[in-house]
């Protein structure tokens, strides 16, 4: 017998049968306890609590996010198998998922897999595409790998963030679709850059356009740094925050346009009114705890509410641990003091991109100086409010 079966027998059986078959309010006020998968499936059991079950999937859309550090109890990557458990009980329905793992545990489990594809099994995520089953379809993933990983803990906004630059470490941040709010992921090739593919990313003649987070994969390849400022120069030029880093490679395949190994580039495009934007970059004279904390708090001046907003770190793997005298969490700790309910997402990677950005009205981010995008042996802190 069907779970939907089983579900509308007890309701026709049960005392509450009239309730739950005919008074909305109370119908709608108990799924909004169910976590948004048993919401979908459960929709179908009458019109009732079909129209209940798409009100309160419209109240829940506020983005969230799963974190996991290793090490693994499967062959897969440790944030593949908390994944696999936690979107069960997620309360939205993502349409676009920033995932990001540690390149060196991540990149191996992936090799293994392709070495052992027949053990492959829902419960034992082995290769980078598999986490696109665990989204519903249409759902856009941009999966980045990365050489350190800076995350907050699942459940609350309020838990300390963590810089973790050994190690078995992911996260993945889960958008809804938001009016007011759109989120366009991109990747460009150097077979696929053009005036024409700009555009249709959104990264250029986009008014609306707010944040792009940027991330330039297989960088040291001849002719990549041509390449990225290829992607800089018309970016350069617009009002929006740029924001990213230098990356090991990215998941699942974007396109089949590029040949393994090749350089390019993906991100987010996030446009519409509803977005808000603003960054510092902490260089290489911020060297203590309180230092990095004065840099974090000129954050402050943009006015951006804590709630519904993201942090993000894009730091140097040569920072960290190592850079203040084996203090750890040092920049993480910082912009927790400062902004106590803002989850922290990020990575530490070969480069960094990026600059100060909290002037709002008619300012233009960095003239047509590209190079002051570019950075190394610095920390890129932003904030990303979604309305």
């Amino acid at each position: 017998m069907s779970e939907n079966q089983d579900i509308l027998d007890f309701v026709q059986d049960s005392k509450a049968a009239y309730v739950l078959s005919n008074v909305a309010e109370v119908v709608e006020r108990i799924l909004t306890f169910i976590p948004t998968k048993s919401l979908l499936r459960i929709a179908s059991v009458c019109r009732l609590w079909r129209n209940c079950a798409r009100r309160v999937l419209r109240t829940q859309q506020h983005l969230t996010w799963v974190s996991a550090t290793g090490p693994s109890r499967t062959n897969a990557h440790v944030l593949c198998d908390v994944l696999v458990e936690e979107v069960e009980k997620v309360f939205l329905l993502p349409k676009t998922v920033l995932a990001m793992v540690d390149s060196e545990s991540f990149n191996g489990q992936t090799f293994r897999y392709l070495q052992n594809k027949a053990k492959r099994n829902r419960h034992s995520l082995d290769s980078a595409e598999s986490l696109n089953l665990l989204f519903p379809k249409g759902c856009d993933l941009m999966g980045i790998a990365t050489p350190g990983i800076v995350l907050t803990p699942s459940g609350s906004c309020s838990n300390l963030p963590q810089e973790i630059q050994e190690g078995e470490a992911g996260f993945a941040v889960m958008f809804p679709n938001t009016e007011g709010i759109h989120i366009k992921p991109f990747h460009l090739c150097k077979k696929t850059i053009s005036p024409s593919a700009l555009k249709e990313a959104g990264l250029v003649d986009n008014p609306e356009l707010r944040v792009v987070l940027l991330f330039f994969y297989e960088a040291y390849k001849s002719g990549g740094a041509n390449f990225l400022t290829q992607v800089l120069e018309p970016l350069a030029k617009s009002k929006a925050l740029i924001a990213g880093g230098l990356v090991e490679s990215v998941f699942p395949p974007l396109r089949h346009c590029c040949s393994p190994g090749a350089y390019g580039v993906c991100g987010l495009a996030l446009s519409g009114p509803k977005v808000q934007g603003a960054s510092v970059l902490l260089d290489q004279d911020v060297t203590n705890a309180k230092a990095a904390e004065a840099a974090i708090r000129r954050l402050k001046a943009a006015k951006i509410p804590e709630r519904n907003t993201l942090g993000f770190m894009f730091a140097c793997v040569g920072r960290g641990l190592n850079y203040y005298n084996n203090q750890p969490n040092v920049e993480a700790d910082a912009f927790h003091k400062v902004f106590p309910n803002t989850p922290l997402f990020g990575l530490f990677g070969n480069g960094e991109i990026g600059c100060d950005r909290i002037i709002k009205d008619d300012y233009t981010l960095c003239d047509t100086d590209t190079d002051s995008l570019q950075h190394e042996y610095t920390t890129v802190m932003t904030l990303v409010h979604f309305g």
